[in-house]
């Protein structure tokens, strides 16, 4: 080491040695310093995906699955990952939806496994060989993996999901008051984030979509209801008719509430919707009996 910084200070001295012994020296106290290299890998470990394919631009092609094989070793936890590696390295026609890739947008809600879900909130799956990939279940299908919202987004609408007042607006700079425990009413569904994963597993939603709401519309309708500051609750239950509002079987809430990406409950707000209406409209009991049967 000390011939070695004696080179290091003296090009006379390292002019005495070969070319490739004062190169060995000179370099020997950085690579003495360096971190190891990292070890080799394992080894790739290879899973296959089946992923719904159609393109409308090609009519003759009927809708199939098409298999591709991705190592895992060198891609992420989540099945986003995987359909971005597909993607950006195997097949750039595949057309999906994504955005914030943190479960906030519900832009990548699709069919997995067949359970509803977010690709990026999805991981994949370690029980099997193979994947399957679909969009939505009962939509219509622009291309892949990706639906029409339409519909859905007008149901959404329908339901006028904003604050309704009666009374004068608060002075500028002043807010309507509420108390922590009907703020707290609130929770499990002001977080819905309209993906459409409950809606579209709600078999009631797949056979009547042009009448019944679905669990997604039927919620946000509800998070209204139950605000206190709103003053339209007996108009807001009035405007939601018998087809509107007929529920299906239980075991269908409760898959709704299984595929809930944004942690919020569909099936409760039937409940909820029963004690409104003793007090406040009464014309909906026969609907609302419903959901005993």
């Amino acid at each position: 080491m000390a011939a070695a910084a004696l080179l290091r200070r003296s090009p006379a001295a390292r002019a005495l040695l070969s070319p490739a012994l004062s190169s060995r020296l000179v370099a020997s106290k950085s690579h003495s310093s360096s971190p190891a290299p990292p070890p080799p890998s394992s080894g790739a470990k290879t899973k296959t995906f089946s992923i719904y394919r159609w393109d409308p631009d090609s009519p003759s092609t009927k809708p199939h699955l098409k298999d591709y094989k991705v190592d895992l070793s060198d891609c992420g936890p989540m099945v986003l990952d995987v359909l971005l590696k597909i993607k950006n390295e195997q097949d750039p026609s595949l057309t999906f939806r994504r955005s914030c890739r943190e479960g906030i947008c519900g832009s990548c809600a699709m069919n997995i496994d067949g359970d509803n879900g977010l690709a990026c909130l999805t991981k994949i799956s370690s029980a099997s060989s193979a994947s399957t990939i679909s969009p939505l279940p009962h939509m219509f299908v622009i291309k892949d993996l990706v639906v029409d919202m339409t519909n859905f987004y007008n149901q959404y609408k329908s339901v006028e999901p904003w604050l309704k007042r009666k009374d004068a607006p608060p002075q500028p700079g002043k807010e309507i008051p509420q108390s922590k425990a009907d703020r707290a009413k609130l929770d499990g569904m002001y977080e819905c984030i309209l993906c459409a994963c409950c809606s579209t597993s709600c078999p009631s939603y797949w056979w009547n979509p042009e009448e019944y709401l679905g669990p997604a519309a039927l919620l946000h309708a509800n998070r209204w209801i139950q605000d206190s500051r709103d003053q339209f609750t007996k108009e807001r239950l009035d405007s939601i008719n018998d087809e509107q509002a007929k529920p299906p079987k239980i075991f269908h809430l409760n898959s709704q509430t299984s595929t809930s990406a944004g942690g919020t409950h569909p099936k409760f707000a039937p409940s909820q919707w029963r004690r409104e209406a003793r007090d406040k409209a009464a014309n909906l009991e026969h609907t609302l009996a419903s959901f005993h049967r």
